[in-house]
């Protein structure tokens, strides 16, 4: 019988919970422990699991061989690359870091040791995102928008390292073109972070993203819309469908083209699960994770710069 991976979850709070009940339930590792500064909480999800608890994620060093990191992003660096010297693969919560600096260190340290870094952009996992591959043709035109209403959780970062992130990953992967130039602009509503922002991005191949996110908003949404030479797809993440129009080959009354149109839906195949084993599976095989530490770099980098400019404008 193949060994189990031994693993830990690092933050069991909102999120991390919910990693651990994945790798609880997956068969390939065993999760042993969970380490979280709230000694109660640990204890409680530690008990649920059968796992250790922990209040020091030190202690759990020599025990493990993979670890998911859900803690504030200003911790991600210090305990990512104290695990990842020690040689235990590591899944970090977006963004990577706090800095492109420190995303090059944790990317350097995985090569040297030869262990996987993956980053949980988790809207790679969304059903939604194989119908969007299977009809993507050339894309000129991208519009993202990404609303949620204001919570306190996640706001030692602004919403564009919060919310906006996941699209910019998303537009980065399906866009296969450096970009040219951002121009963005936002403003701090309820945090002291920038809390609703917008960025155009252009991109050599002359394809354009706009992209906007707010976590002032009274509702909930996630939508990406896809334009391209023939076809214009309307995806909702959040409802699992995409809606395609695309032109035809006979001309209306009008004298234009006809315009077909469909609807796809898509079963809710819990993207957490499948990018927890995503990443056992990376471990298992030496292969690459869906999300590497470079993309999670990548990521970081465009955020950062869309950040920056609108501090210096505000």
């Amino acid at each position: 019988m193949p060994q189990l991976l031994k693993v830990a979850v690092i933050g069991v709070g909102h999120l991390g919970k919910w990693h651990a009940d994945k790798y609880a339930a997956a068969a390939d590792c065993e999760l042993i422990a969970v380490v979280d500064t709230d000694a109660d909480n640990a204890r409680q999800i530690a008990q649920k699991h059968g796992a250790d608890a922990y209040s020091d994620y030190r202690e759990v060093i020599p025990l493990v061989d993979a670890v998911s990191l859900v803690v504030p992003t200003s911790g991600h660096y210090k305990i990512a690359r104290e695990f990842l010297e020690a040689g235990i693969h590591c899944l970090i919560e977006k963004p990577i870091t706090e800095t492109v600096a420190e995303a090059e260190t944790l990317i350097e340290i995985a090569r040297e040791k030869n262990r996987v870094l993956q980053v949980g952009h988790i809207e790679r996992f969304n059903s939604v995102m194989i119908g969007i591959e299977a009809h993507l043709d050339q894309p000129q035109f991208l519009e993202s928008t990404r609303l949620a209403p204001f919570t306190t959780r996640g706001n030692d970062v602004s919403v564009i390292l919060d919310l906006m992130i996941h699209d910019i990953d998303i537009i980065l992967d399906l866009i296969d073109s450096p970009i040219s130039q951002i121009s963005a602009s936002g403003i701090s509503v309820l945090s002291d972070t920038i809390d609703i922002a917008n960025a155009r991005i252009e991109f050599e191949n002359h394809c354009v993203a706009n992209v906007t996110a707010s976590r002032i908003s009274r509702k909930r949404e996630r939508k990406l819309r896809i334009f391209q030479k023939d076809a214009y797809l309307s995806a909702d993440f959040q409802d699992k469908i995409i809606a395609i129009n695309r032109k035809g080959q006979t001309d209306n009354a009008e004298g234009f083209k006809d315009i077909s149109h469909e609807e796809l839906g898509f079963e809710d195949n819990d993207a957490l699960n499948l990018e927890v084993l995503d990443f056992i599976t990376a471990i298992k095989t030496g292969g690459r994770p869906a999300v590497s530490g470079e993309d999670g770099k990548r990521a970081l980098a465009t955020a950062i710069a869309i950040t920056t400019q609108i501090r210096d404008a505000l």
